[in-house]
């Protein structure tokens, strides 16, 4: 193979076609279909002409690359099927090398040389990995986040992928449900802003650039709600909290040019999404104007069937006309539904018309048009690419910065840290050594053997300054079936053949040398992400054990907390001297960790998710509307036929917006420039915030916003604006947003996106607990 393959490979037949199809006066084209939003409907539609029904169903199928290697492509399964035109994509497949020769099967041996699109789970990075969505979501630092999209976009294309299932953008509020790790939180509105910032990143202003991704916002919708936190389940909700609450980041994906959207396992007004023409057709293309392809998540038409809406030929015929168009997985030997096994069946029994299929394919041909590879199919396999563009010392240097930016400093009692580059370190947990899975969730083209781990970082940060101890301490769990479960693909933390009580000796025997304890614990990997779903919100067990026994020993213990998910941390927030939280870093986990703990990095993280007291506080957010009987704002209040629980105190352990620095900070001067604005007015808001502390640090400053009355009941407060700035010790900086009347709009009981007059409150803060408050006026 050359080292940059030449598109003069692909075969003269298919040039022919390609050219006469697209350019010659002999073929009629629908001039109604060549629109701006379309530039390419022309040459789709002389393609179209050409295609046989197999062929037009074939462009609709995405089967996985199942075990296709180097040199196997033309013999397997799915080669052959490729060649008869009978598959439009594959997803899971890497490397330059097997996606071209996948690629000039699909060019030079189908019989029209259609290419393929090479989808992959992109999701927090490629082989450079940066921290788990939730994680990166909390470094409130937009510019950053676009830019790691930037990063995994140019790596994953030099890989030969053009596609990413990627921004996953569901709201949620239930820390049990384990895919709250692959997303950004419980607010629409932050979410929102990083929804747009993914698009810009994979995509820039031009997909057919060959280090672009087409982005595939994800999963629409309403998916982070599922019922008891348990995942693929039920979601029921009004309209009007679906639109307050829920869609706002989809549609900010979409109003960003997304080009695919991916829909959700879940159902909505009892019609599963993959199936429901209100959501796919009348929301997302008629009412927010979408104009790509709506793909569906893993066997997500099969599972109709399961949801008992239909059979093998109802539920495609029903995906297809709700606006479905590409079948992801369904065409698996197990799986007895599919597009490609049932649509022609029920075209010719007349279900589906030709045009329900046509529109599909147009879709689908356009999205290829607009990644550039009918121009050039082999653009992304360029092998000069894949050998300097991916995992770059650069690109590392990057992830180290990204993953300390997004620690969040839970506790740091008496100033612990940042601890000293001196004396002994203990080093116990059995997280200090798992390079493997400090990746965390959906972290698939990650050479895991390349992370580095909190040992391997604290040891080369540390240098010949400090003595670093090791212990393990303990496993993961006590259960070994359920640490198997939180240990999978390729995150294996092998069990140690010690026992429990063996392992905890050793740590305190390691503990009584130190001076100081650096206790690496929590969930591992797999214990979050998805079909992880936890009842138990709690540190397992086995661990806890650990850091309660190196409590007593009474040395100063710094929790370095590993987590998917908010977890109930009551227990370690009263005993533990300082706890930082680091989510799971990414492929330089350890150096960043290092970075933090020894204060080469003030941490300015902040939680996007509310940490509860107790999973019984389940569902807990910020923005909850307040009752006929709300408790009021004394914490810790109990008052009898008020909203509150008689067993413990109703505010959550840390609120959305928390995190502490190594510095402080200090409000001043809250201003707001007017009492009252009009419908096309401009309120100014302006805070001094002054570091008065005795190091550098980074603060977000948060506007929240409550509209006091409401013709439908309103949040208690609702995030509006942030500003990640940064001020030297001792200095302070003016912060100022500008709100309108946009600001202050919501979709009201006929679903019009409205603002009303009346009172307003606007409070600024550094989380959403701020009681710093002024009060204005909209007037009519």
């Amino acid at each position: 193979m050359k080292r940059l393959i030449n598109v003069q490979t692909i075969t003269i037949a298919f040039l022919a076609i390609l050219l006469s199809s697209c350019n010659s006066g002999t073929n009629t084209v629908d001039e109604s279909r060549m629109t701006t939003e379309n530039p390419f409907a022309s040459k789709v539609d002389s393609i179209l002409e050409l295609m046989t029904i197999d062929e037009k169903i074939g462009q609709l199928n995405l089967p996985t690359s199942g075990d296709i290697t180097t040199g196997s492509a033309k013999g397997s399964d799915v080669g052959k099927r490729i060649e008869e035109g009978k598959v439009g994509g594959l997803f899971n497949i890497k490397t330059v090398e097997k996606i071209y020769e996948v690629q000039k099967i699909a060019v030079e041996k189908s019989r029209l040389g259609i290419p393929l699109i090479f989808g992959m789970d992109v999701i927090h990075g490629y082989e450079t990995t940066f921290p788990i969505p939730l994680g990166l979501s909390s470094s409130w630092d937009i510019e950053m986040i676009e830019k790691t999209a930037r990063v995994a976009a140019t790596e994953a294309s030099a890989a030969g992928i053009n596609w990413t299932f990627s921004p996953m953008v569901d709201v949620s509020r239930d820390p049990r449900w384990g895919r709250v790790s692959e997303g950004n939180g419980e607010d629409p509105y932050l979410g929102s802003r990083i929804a747009e910032a993914m698009v810009r990143g994979y995509q820039q202003d031009d997909l057919s650039q060959n280090n672009t991704l087409m982005a595939c916002v994800k999963h629409f919708a309403l998916y982070g709600a599922s019922e008891a936190g348990r995942d693929y389940n039920t979601v029921d909700m009004s309209k009007i909290r679906m639109y307050n609450e829920y869609l706002e980041p989809y549609k900010a994906a979409v109003d960003a040019g997304v080009g695919s959207v991916m829909a959700s396992f879940n159902e909505i007004d009892g019609i599963p999404a993959t199936g429901n023409k209100w959501l796919l057709t009348d929301l997302l293309r008629d009412d927010w104007g979408f104009n790509g392809f709506v793909v569906t998540d893993y066997t997500g038409i099969y599972e109709m069937t399961e949801h008992g809406v239909g059979d093998k030929y109802q539920v495609s015929e029903q995906a297809l006309k709700a606006g479905v168009d590409m079948d992801m997985a369904g065409d698996s030997p197990s799986i007895p539904v599919a597009f490609v096994k049932t649509l022609k069946e029920s075209y010719e029994n007349g279900k589906v018309s030709m045009d329900d299929i046509d529109t599909a394919v147009r879709r689908m041909l356009s999205a290829k048009f607009q990644l550039g590879l009918f121009d050039d199919p082999y653009k992304y396999c360029d092998v000069n690419r894949s050998e300097t563009e991916i995992f770059t010392p650069e690109n590392k240097a990057f992830a180290r910065t990204v993953a300390a930016e997004s620690m969040v400093l839970l506790k740091n009692e008496a100033q612990l840290l940042p601890i000293k580059k001196a004396g002994t370190i203990g080093l116990i947990g059995p997280l200090a050594k798992a390079g493997n899975n400090m990746a965390g969730t959906w972290s698939v083209a990650t050479k895991q053997e390349k992370s580095n781990s909190v040992f391997d970082g604290l040891t080369e940060v540390i240098g010949d300054k400090a003595t670093l101890l090791y212990a393990k301490g303990s496993n993961i769990d006590y259960n070994l079936e359920l640490e198997q479960r939180a240990t999978m693909f390729g995150k294996d933390i092998p069990r140690d053949g010690r026992t429990d009580k063996q392992l905890l000796d050793e740590a305190l025997q390691i503990a009584a040398k130190s001076d100081v304890i650096v206790a690496t614990i929590g969930e591992s990997a797999e214990f979050s992400g998805e079909s992880s779903s936890r009842t138990d919100l709690g540190i397992p067990q086995v661990q806890k054990d650990l850091l309660n026994a190196l409590l007593k020993t009474g040395k100063p213990v710094v929790l370095v907390l590993f987590t998917g998910r908010p977890l109930v941390l009551v227990e370690e927030n009263e005993n533990v001297p300082a706890i930082l939280n680091v989510w799971f870093p990414g492929s330089e986990a350890g150096l960043a960790i290092s970075d933090v703990l020894f204060g080469d990095v003030n941490p300015s993280g902040k939680l996007t998710a509310t940490f509860p007291r107790n999973v019984g506080q389940v569902p807990i957010f910020y923005n909850h509307k307040n009752t006929g009987r709300p408790l009021g704002n004394e914490e810790g209040k109990f008052e009898k036929f008020k909203s509150n629980y008689i067993d413990v105190r109703n505010e959550p352990l840390y609120p959305f917006g928390y995190g502490l620095s190594y510095t402080t900070f200090k409000y001043s001067n809250f201003n707001i420039s007017a009492s009252a604005i009009g419908m096309d007015g401009v309120l100014e808001v302006s805070v001094d915030v002054t570091n008065s502390g005795d190091y550098d640090g980074k603060e977000v400053v948060q506007l929240y916003l409550r509209d006091v009355v409401g013709s439908v009941t309103r949040p208690v407060k609702e995030l509006k604006g942030f500003q990640k700035i940064e001020i030297k010790k001792g200095d302070t900086k003016t912060v100022t947003f500008k709100l309108t009347v946009e600001d202050l709009k919501f979709y009201n009981s006929d679903l019009d996106f409205v603002a009303e007059p009346g009172q307003f409150q606007v409070f600024v803060g550094t989380d959403s607990d701020t009681k710093m408050m002024k009060e204005f006026e909209l007037t009519k």
